[in-house]
């Protein structure tokens, strides 16, 4: 077929396959159902090389064909098929053709048939034959060791005591995984191992295997200066992965009472002192610090990150509670990380949109500034020595003084916000743990008085308006500085340490507690103002208390979260209207989230879109397989219908 686009439509209709369209299409207008393979298993000196050429062979193996599965499993064919997936190519063939029959022999391995799972998994010559490929030496094919990966991946799932005990019976395994660790398929195996194993019992014992293999204290090692970075990067994530995954299965391990034995050796102080000691060796280089920190944040997770890493108050009675252990390892670097952020890796200039940057901030002290956030955000009994280290340090003002230093990384700017909200917000859960919150207050007084963060505010904000009112650009870090002064005023009026906070207030001097309270009353709230939108009358789109640590303004929603609500609205309204529903059966009256007016949020984006959504075309969708003649300007027209309608308020951005 070399159909022209006039004579597709004749082409389907007589049932033939165009090539004018593209191949998922196939199925919708092929009126051939027979299948070649049938007449290719009668022959008697059928190959598999034969089979696999056809196109639907691997359908027909997921529908379970006997007559497929029986020659599938023959001894010689699962050879060859496990010779096809660990075993380099011919070269001399073109790239995409290279590896046809290696990437069909891994889909028929790990299709999920019985037949093959019991074949391969349980003919020790076939484990031998998959095995032998970690035997091979270094580097991996990438592509090749994805297809084992996949398929020792499914055997696990799937024969999981066979192929357990096999790997169990080989002393060099794990080495052989490590020693390929820089290929990241190598890292699904070990996390395969760790997450796919059933039952918890049978998962324990995988997991105790593991552990005395020393897994936890090998991976940590590769985290050093002296080896290359993709070897230290795989075993970062690997262990980011573990300790994951091994705190969200820790409720079944509960049951046999008994802990992870994996993750009780990562938390432990040993292992942490061994990762930083790494990380500080000789001269630790940008990757070494990098990776470190990764796993560090990881251990610091008191529960899974949200949205923009900002955590609220609520739920920490269901969150994790780290190990006092790591934060007693960490206490003694603290030094180290601080002296990074003074003196960091030395970085060549960087030419950006704004000109050229001579001290590029970099990705080292970022992973550092995102660390401190993190531990003053920890909810420990030991929190008390972190922030009485930091508090030593003066980190905290060290890192407001990178803050306006650099105006437009606002990736540094989000974990200075951070660090501030900590400060001011200590959770329901760390006041219970330090009653008498020393450490607590002592950080309010270095962040109102050695960090003088409300001058900072103040003068951060008058330079930008002068600068705005000579015709400059709006400083970068502004939207940030913004939700600070409103976390300030918001723990001034109503958080749990509002009467601290209040007496630093007005301890400043005399002209700067004016300032700031002129600044509050009409800079601050005009600002917000004009950042969002008072839905009075309307409902409630979000749960709200005097309780509400998270926002200032728990009654208030932006203009983005507004216009999403008001299209699930208007989605909802269609589906009333079409199925004759009342509003009654779909509102919940005694619910704080309801169903907010149509005709308020109508009124609202009419006017902030107003000029800006252009009206759809009202001609009637035509035909695509309507015989016309095509041309660029009706291609034009058409693609110009199906483009979706895309809003900006750059007003408030």
């Amino acid at each position: 077929c070399s159909c022209s686009g006039r004579e597709v439509n004749f082409c389907l209709r007589m049932g033939g396959k165009c090539d004018f369209l593209p191949s998922t299409m196939f199925w919708k207008f092929d009126l051939h159902t027979s299948s070649h393979l049938e007449a290719l298993l009668d022959k008697e000196d059928v190959t598999l090389a034969e089979l696999m050429d056809e196109e639907d062979v691997l359908q027909e193996c997921k529908a379970q064909n006997r007559r497929l599965l029986q020659f599938l499993s023959q001894d010689q064919c699962m050879q060859e098929l496990v010779r096809l997936i660990t075993t380099e190519p011919p070269t001399g063939v073109e790239e995409v053709k290279r590896f046809k029959y290696s990437n069909i022999a891994c889909e028929l391995l790990t299709c999920d048939v019985g037949d093959i799972n019991d074949k391969l998994g349980n003919e020790e010559p076939l484990l031998e034959s998959l095995y032998a490929f970690l035997e091979q030496p270094s580097p991996l094919n990438p592509l090749l060791a994805s297809f084992f990966s996949k398929t020792i991946g499914n055997l696990i799932t799937r024969k999981t005591e066979q192929v357990l005990s096999f790997l169990r019976r080989k002393e060099g395994f794990l080495s052989l995984v490590l020693k390929h660790i820089d290929t990241s398929a190598m890292m699904d195996v070990l996390l395969r191992l760790i997450s796919c194993v059933e039952p918890p019992p049978l998962r324990l014992e995988t997991l105790t295997w593991l552990n005395e293999e020393k897994l936890a204290q090998r991976l940590i090692e590769l985290i050093h200066p002296e080896r290359d970075e993709e070897r230290q990067s795989n075993a970062s994530q690997t262990l980011c992965d573990i300790i994951r995954l091994s705190r969200d299965q820790a409720n079944q391990l509960q049951e046999l009472s008994q802990p992870d034995p994996l993750l009780a050796v990562l938390e432990s102080q040993e292992s942490v002192e061994q990762l930083l000691q790494n990380m500080f060796s000789r001269e630790g280089t940008d990757s070494c610090i990098v990776n470190g920190i990764q796993v560090l944040l990881t251990l610091l997770e008191i529960r899974r990150p949200v949205v923009d890493g900002v955590m609220d108050a609520q739920g920490f009675e269901r969150s994790y509670t780290v190990n006092s252990s790591i934060l007693l390892a960490i206490q003694p670097h603290l030094i180290h990380f601080h002296q990074l952020l003074l003196q960091p890796p030395k970085r060549n200039p960087m030419l950006t949109t704004l000109g050229v940057l001579e001290e590029p901030f970099g990705n080292t002290r970022l992973h550092v500034a995102r660390l401190v956030a993190s531990l003053l955000y920890t909810s420990s009994s030991s929190h008390a020595v972190i922030a009485q280290e930091l508090c030593r340090l003066n980190t905290m003002d060290l890192l407001l003084e990178l803050f306006f230093k650099y105006t437009w990384n606002n990736f540094l700017h989000l974990q200075v916000e951070l660090c501030v909200a900590a400060i001011l917000r200590p959770c329901a859960h760390e006041m219970r743990l330090q009653p008498g919150l020393g450490s607590q207050e002592k950080s309010h007084l270095d962040l109102f008085q050695q960090c003088h963060l409300v001058p900072r505010i103040l003068d951060a904000w008058e330079e930008n308006d002068k600068i705005q009112s000579a015709g400059g650009m709006r400083r970068g870090y502004m939207g940030h500085l913004t939700r600070i002064a409103n976390t300030v005023v918001h723990n001034l009026e109503k958080g749990p340490v509002h009467a601290q906070i209040g007496s630093l207030i007005a301890e400043l001097p005399e002209d700067c507690r004016g300032r700031w309270e002129t600044f509050v009353d009409q800079t601050l709230s005009e600002t917000n103002r004009k950042n969002t939108i008072d839905l009075i009358g309307t409902g409630h789109l979000r749960p709200s208390s005097d309780d509400d640590m998270e926002s200032p303004f728990p009654k208030e929603l932006t203009l983005q979260q507004t216009f999403s609500d008001y299209q699930i609205q208007q989605m909802t309204a269609n589906f009333v209207d079409q199925f004759g529903f009342n509003d009654e059966e779909f509102t919940d009256h005694d619910d704080s989230i309801g169903f907010v007016c149509l005709q308020a949020n109508t009124a609202v984006f009419e006017a902030c879109s107003k000029e800006r959504i252009q009206p759809f075309d009202d001609e009637e969708e035509e035909d695509i397989w309507e015989e016309k003649e095509m041309s660029f300007a009706t291609q034009t027209k058409s693609r110009k219908r199906s483009e979706p309608q895309h809003f900006f308020f750059e007003e408030f951005i």
